[in-house]
């Protein structure tokens, strides 16, 4: 029997193709392919790596008889028609452990750069000004933190902030909250989250249903001002709708690791013609910003092949 073949259409740590080849599976690189070329060969292949290059959408997958899997090097799978892939017998597969940390990580470092007014403060020092009373922070001590989605990267946000000494809240409609492995956290309702939340940390995937979730409406049902965090997807935020309260005070501030303006494969967006909420943005201190690096470090990356590595071999290895 010829051994499985995989294709590789993104980039994904080298530790992938080790692991999998040492199992019997034969990797094929098809970084540098166009998705022309891609669907004329998919047929000849039993799985696919992808990261966020292009959508495996309905039309793709109506060329790829023979795929036993698609693998996603990361969490959201909003690239993929999961549900088309799974009536014609493709199991999907991601690895949202393998950046949970990282993402947990990068949260509380925009927060706490915010907080601190740490950007602001150090391109000031760069050019000589030296402002103490302007730059005066705010500490997270005792205050209530609303977590929306309480998976891989909730959780692990969570439990890097129980050393803080903040009061910690959590809703999710689909998780029962382990108490015993995180009695630091009080799963709610939503009504408790709009009632007794400082800060806004959102988790959870792109869906029809989380569709620009957070607009106007969303949040003024808070009942305090807010800080919002945002390191899941840019659509579940309405910039627009943002800024608009951002301007009137009753958000005080956010955390943006992504933004709805990404491009499709979250590589770039355009910075020469930033519509009206971007500009408003980027020019406010009470803002950080990244380029969606939150689950984007080195230890990361090999963690994700390796769980990628593991899941195939474990479903598919003899």
């Amino acid at each position: 029997m010829a051994p499985d073949r995989i294709l590789i259409i993104d980039s994904i740590h080298p530790v992938f193709k080790k692991n999998v080849e040492e199992k019997g599976f034969v990797c094929e690189d098809g970084t540098s392919w166009s998705k022309e070329e891609i669907i004329s060969c998919i047929n000849d292949f039993s799985g696919v790596i992808i990261r966020s290059c292009f959508k495996l959408d309905k039309d793709f997958l109506l060329h790829a008889d023979n795929l036993k899997f698609i693998a996603r090097a990361g969490a959201g799978m909003e690239n993929i028609d999961v549900s088309f892939a799974q009536s014609k017998g493709i199991t999907c597969i991601n690895s949202p452990e393998g950046n949970r940390d990282a993402v947990g990580e990068h949260a509380i470092g925009m927060l706490l750069s915010l907080f601190n007014n740490l950007n602001k403060a150090d391109r000031e020092v760069r050019k000589g000004v030296w402002l103490r009373e302007e730059n005066r922070g705010v500490e997270l001590q005792g205050k209530t933190i609303g977590i929306i989605g309480f998976g891989n990267t909730g959780s692990s946000f969570a439990k890097k902030l129980s050393g803080f000494e903040v009061n910690m809240i959590a809703y999710d409609k689909y998780i029962a909250i382990d108490s015993i492995k995180y009695p630091f956290v009080q799963q709610v309702s939503m009504e408790k989250i709009f009632e007794e939340t400082d800060i806004l940390s959102l988790h959870i995937p792109l869906t029809d249903a989380t569709n620009y979730l957070v607009n106007n409406n969303f949040i003024n049902h808070f009942k305090k001002n807010i800080y919002v965090i945002n390191t899941s997807r840019g659509k579940i935020l309405n910039t627009a709708d943002l800024v608009k309260n951002m301007k009137t005070g009753k958000v005080k501030g956010a955390c943006l690791d992504v933004l709805e303006y990404e491009s499709v494969s979250f590589e770039n967006f355009s910075s020469t013609d930033f519509p009206e909420p971007m500009q408003y943005l980027v020019k406010a201190d009470n803002v950080i910003l990244t380029p969606h690096i939150g689950g984007w470090t080195f230890e990361s990356n090999e963690k994700m092949a390796k769980i990628l590595a593991e899941k195939i071999v474990e479903l598919f290895s003899g």
